[in-house]
């Protein structure tokens, strides 16, 4: 049986167990009627429903954007219908500094979308359809119940032809170079290589995560197990009524000083400083060495953005101990909102 078949009947078997709601016990005869042609042409409608919530989403990035350099100034990933409104969850770098936006449906309908809002903090991006897409959203599953080993569904835009099952390998923290970081990131393998803004869906056909990242190590940092890690749904839930009634969260925006690190032995070097941003103005550069933020010491990832975090919100000042060559230096940096960084054509 080849994969792709494989995969769908195991959708099919998915969806089948969602649409089967707790009964009463059954009388003798009833798991083969439960196999008539009645009951597959339920699963095919069901698994076909379920498809229906992903969208291919494309996007054009805004001539200069700062984002273009690193992500490309065209992008495409998969974008899940949450909602009866045709607001569409993807990950955030897919649509980040948009000029336009266009997502197709899985019967090759092709509607314009705008940015509805965007969360740095948790990597999601909300687009909202410019027409109906007249499908049947995909509802939130709950992503703190998922255990290892558990086998889920990988839906990327393209049809069941697309879709991949995979298991679950960890649930931990995740940090990012780009200041950035998850306390309980979904780590999934095999690897896809569909995985921007794919769907993590759970065995009751409800989503659980959104495709994020390929990775090289799943179960634990620096031991290989390639794979895909996902940012959790449960992320969303509380702050889903602000990013749909304010593009963001209500709280204040963490600070954001445009600085990529790497823990290297103990250290944390500089390898990128995003140009005219906190750390640049403040003469940081690539092979710097962070020493501590104020009179502490940092040598991680979640040491560095946890003291940066604490200090307040986006615009306090944030002291940095820096190894420049052989120099101790003490820099003071004014963070920003990252939003304050980027383009944007938000409708929000």
């Amino acid at each position: 049986m080849n994969l792709v078949r494989f995969a769908s009947l195991m959708l099919l078997s998915f969806v089948a167990l969602a649409a089967q709601a707790p009964a009463a016990e059954e009388p003798p005869g009833r798991a083969k009627a439960q196999e008539s042609g009645d009951e597959a042409r339920t699963s095919e409608r069901a698994a076909e429903e379920t498809l229906s919530a992903i969208v291919r989403v494309k996007m054009k990035g805004i001539p200069g954007a700062r984002s273009n350099e690193t992500l490309g100034s065209s992008r495409e990933g998969t974008g899940v219908v949450i909602d009866d409104k045709d607001h569409i969850l993807t990950i955030g770098y897919i649509v980040m500094e948009a000029d336009s936006i266009e997502v197709t449906t899985q019967d090759s309908r092709t509607v314009a979308a705008t940015l509805a809002a965007y969360d740095h903090q948790s990597g999601f991006a909300l687009l909202r359809a410019s027409a109906p897409l007249k499908v049947k959203p995909m509802a939130l599953g709950d992503s703190a119940r998922l255990e290892a080993s558990e086998p889920v569904m990988v839906l990327p835009s393209g049809g069941r032809e697309e879709a991949s099952i995979a298991y679950v390998v960890a649930k931990r923290q995740f940090t990012g170079s780009w200041e950035y970081l998850l306390d309980s990131a979904i780590f999934t393998t095999p690897p896809i290589l569909k995985w921007a803004g794919a769907a993590l869906v759970n065995h009751d056909g409800k989503l659980v995560g959104i495709g994020s990242l390929l990775v090289r190590d799943t179960l634990h940092p620096g031991q290989p197990l390639p794979g895909n890690m996902f940012v959790p749904i449960d992320i969303l839930k509380p702050i889903l009524p602000d990013l749909i009634a304010r593009g963001k969260r209500s709280e204040p925006p963490r600070p954001w000083l445009g600085l990529a690190t790497e823990p290297v032995q103990g250290r944390l070097f500089v390898t990128r400083v995003s140009p005219e941003g906190p750390a640049d103005r403040a003469g940081v550069k690539a092979g710097d060495i962070v020493i501590g933020v104020g009179s502490a010491s940092v040598s991680t990832h979640e040491d560095l953005y946890r003291k940066v975090w604490a200090l307040g919100s986006a615009g306090v000042e944030v002291p940095l101990r820096m190894l420049q060559g052989v120099d101790l230096r003490e820099l003071k940096l004014r963070s920003i909102d990252r939003f304050e960084y980027f383009k944007s054509r938000p409708t929000y």
